[in-house]
Formats: structure tokens, sequence, C-alpha cells
């Protein structure tokens, strides 16, 4: 008797990954006009520098490219936050990373579910930014309390999609017939919902409190709020919604262009005025009024290189210092004023894959190159070995997010007087206590990766020796 196999994680999660830009096409035609605008951009940044595609060939990081993509689920209570974690696991994505937006005005913190491996990345990078809302962070006693009411009756998993999570749990994986239907339920937790779980007074009540705590309260659902494919060349795609029509926000979030990118740059076309239904009443089940919700956009984001403790001390620095001088405002009234205050600052931060190396700013792989397949050394000197053709390096990609800019785009979003003033408190300890799982330290993970790949050429040149 032979059991049936498992469908791996990394099939499922780009399975849901597919589904999930196929439904948000539907729902969002705009995102479809943007995954085409990006891939017109890709595809000719690929074609004008055969050079940085070769680079990406050899590093087996080319097809990845064109699956690349994130998007991003606020939830609103504990319980949530932890079948979330079970869901994301059935599909190979972990917790990684703590983010306190409250200090940027957000009242939430978050992680981002992503896979970790190597090879698990180059199959299918999907990441799910997922924030928690801080209901501690409201002032209105009174509104907390029935908020808390309102997220406490809902449930965001079908029956099914709990099933199954357990019984992955349970038996170590799922079959294909099983992955597919875990697929089709899990989407249904991602799924917009026009009817809302409130009236429109509770609403405009939350909605006063902050926008952000109006999308997450005020409904059945967490509805995915943006998908983000990559690419290439950001400022093009900048340029080329607005030549289509799409009004992107005003301001490129995170460093400003540079000849070697580093970490994340992210823009977005503006949020959506959505028609909704509120209920006419309390407790009301068949009377509805109609009014609006503004909530869900596209989002665009251009990785860069990884950076070291040092490198990311000195880009907070750096950033901190434009924005003393110009804080960007949500409507982009000063996107001008700000984009030179970023440019003057960051001519500080070296602009060379050398410099950035050795200067410990940014995470660099080892690998072999066809001369040093086939070469003897003994030498553990990297500059010597590279200074002799055996070793070439490859800049790490940052798989992760910055809450600066994560919180730029939620703003810009989410309205022009969006960000107010919270008592900045991150609680990793208290998040992770929701998880249910300690996250992941994103330094220590792409440290780990440097060293696995430092290690392993080493030692393909010893024994060469030997």
């Amino acid at each position: 008797m032979t059991s049936t196999p498992f469908c791996s994680p990394d099939a499922i999660r780009s399975q849901f990954s597919a589904a999930m830009s196929a439904m948000y096409r539907d729902e969002v035609p705009a995102y479809g006009a943007l995954l085409k605008l990006v891939a017109e951009v890709n595809d000719q940044v690929l074609r004008a520098d055969p050079a940085q595609r070769a680079r990406l060939a050899a590093s087996d990081d080319l097809d990845r490219i064109s699956e690349e993509r994130h998007g991003a689920i606020r939830l609103g209570t504990a319980a949530e936050l932890a079948t979330m974690r079970r869901l994301f696991a059935v599909m190979g994505m972990y917790p990684v990373g703590y983010y306190d937006l409250s200090e940027a005005g957000v009242p939430v913190h978050a992680t981002a579910f992503r896979p970790v491996g190597e090879a698990a990345l180059k199959r299918n990078p999907f990441r799910v930014f997922t924030s928690l809302l801080r209901l501690d962070l409201i002032a209105d006693e009174g509104l907390r309390d029935a908020a808390a009411s309102l997220l406490a009756a809902r449930d965001i998993f079908t029956p099914g999609c709990r099933a199954l999570i357990e019984k992955a749990e349970a038996q170590g994986g799922l079959c294909d017939t099983d992955a597919r239907q875990f697929v089709t339920e899990a989407l249904e937790t991602f799924r917009w919902h026009p009817r809302a779980s409130v009236t429109a007074g509770m609403y405009g009540r939350l909605h006063e409190a902050h926008r952000l705590i109006a999308d997450v309260v005020s409904f059945r659902g967490p509805h995915i709020n943006h998908l983000t494919p990559r690419t290439l060349d950001i400022d093009a795609v900048q340029s080329g919604m607005a030549a289509r029509g799409i009004a992107p926000k005003a301001v490129v979030e995170g460093p400003p262009t540079r000849k070697v990118p580093i970490l994340l740059r992210q823009t977005s076309f503006k949020a959506l005025e959505e028609a909704v239904d509120f209920r006419a009443g309390e407790g009301c089940e068949t009377g509805w009024e109609t009014g609006t919700h503004t909530a869900r956009f596209g989002e665009i984001e251009q990785r860069g290189v990884a950076l070291t403790p040092k490198g990311r001390a000195l880009y907070d620095r750096l950033l901190s210092e434009a924005r003393a001088k110009c804080r960007p405002a949500a409507d982009g009234s000063n996107a001008g004023a700000y984009m030179a205050a970023l440019e003057d600052a960051f001519r500080a931060f070296p602009d060379d894959e050398d410099s950035l190396r050795r200067d410990g700013l940014a995470w660099f792989t080892w690998a072999l190159t066809d001369k040093g397949l086939a070469a003897q050394s003994a030498s553990r000197d990297p500059e010597a070995l590279a200074a002799e053709g055996l070793i070439r390096f490859d800049p790490v990609v940052y798989e992760d997010f910055l809450p600066v800019s994560a919180a730029g785009i939620f703003q810009s979003n989410l309205g022009d007087n969006a960000a107010q003033n919270f008592t900045a408190s991150p609680s990793q300890q208290r998040f992770e206590a929701d998880l249910g799982a300690p996250v992941l330290n994103e330094f220590a993970h792409y440290e780990a990766i440097v060293a696995a790949s430092r290690t392993a050429c080493l030692a393909a040149l010893s024994r060469a020796v030997a």
C-alpha cells in the first residue's frame, strides 16, 4: 500500500499567490494595468542591461522576478494572528521581523510572513505584511470596548480552511486535492466584502479615531488591501503610471535613486473610494444604507541589497536627517523638497558594491566562478580569492520591509490626515505572545546566509587542495 504524496509548501504558496493575484485583478482592475506596466519596464531594463540579466541568471534569480509580489493584510485580534500564522505555515511562510508603526502615527505592529530558505525564495518569494491592530492605542474607552466586541464576534476563516489547517498539522502536509481546496478556502479570508458589519454611525466614530481602525473593525474579514509586483526600475514605473492615467503617490518611499539599490523602495497608486453598504441600525440584518470606504490600492516595489546592522544604522540616521529637514506631506505638496533633502543626505552612503561590502554595510554571498570550480586554493582571504577570479560576490536581496516606508504607504492611501499622534510603544514580546511563536531576526538570518556561502566556497577550494 502506497501513501498519497504531499504537495510541497512551495507549490501551495505558488498556487495561492497566483489565485490571490487573479482575485485582486478582478476586484481592482487598475492592478492588472499595473502588472502590465511593471512587466514592460522589467523587460526594457533587462534588454538594455545584458550584464544585469546575466548576473540575475547566474545567481538563479532571473525567473523569480516575474513571480515576485507581496500583499498586506490588517488583523484585529490575537486569535486571528495566531491562526494566520498556522495558515501561512501550510504554505511554507514564517514570521520574519517585528515592525512597530505606532511611532509613525499608525496604530499597529506587524511581521512579514515569507519563505526563508534559498530554494523556497527562488521558487516563489511571496510575502504578506501582516499588521495587528493596537486597540490599546484608542483613547476613547467606550469606542475601544465596542471595537473589541465587534472583532470578537467575527470569524475570518471558513470552517473548511480551519479543518485543512488542522489536517496539514496532524499529518505533516496536504495531498494535491486537499492543497487545491485549501487555496480555495484560504482565499475567502482575503476577499473583499462590500457589506460592512457596522452602522454608518459606528464607522464614522472608528474613522475619526483612525482610518485604519475603521478598515480593520468595520468588515467581516481582513480583505487584502494591496498586492505588490517587483520592478527593476521603480522610477520608470512611477512616471509610467502617470502617463497611463494611473495616479501615483507623490513620493517614492525608502532610499533615493542609486546606482546600487539598497533595501526597499515602494510607491503606489491612490486608494480607491469604493461603495459599501452599512447596517441601517444595530442588529439589523435587512436594512442597509449606502456609503463609501477607502482602503485598497496598488503598490510597486524595487528591492536592493540587504544591509548589515552597521549599514542599517547609517540608513536610519540619514533618513532621520532628511526627514528632520523636510517631512513628506501625505498630499505630496512638498514632494520635490523632500526628495532633494533625501538625495542630499544619502550622498554620505557609499554607492558601489565594493565599498558596501568592504565597509561592512551590506550583505554579499560568496560563489565560485567557473575558474574557481576547477581551482585549488588554501587562501581564506576574500579579496585575494576575488582578485584571482576564483570567487564572485552576489548581493543578498532584501526580502523584508521598512516601518517608516510602510507607514508612508498607509498614510498616503488612507488620506491626508491619517497620521495621528500615538505614544510610541513597541512591544515585540507582546506581539510574539499573540502570534504564538517568536519572529525570525532578519539580521541574524542574512548573516547566516552569507556565512553558509562562505563556508561552502572555502570548503570546496580546500577539498581541491587536499
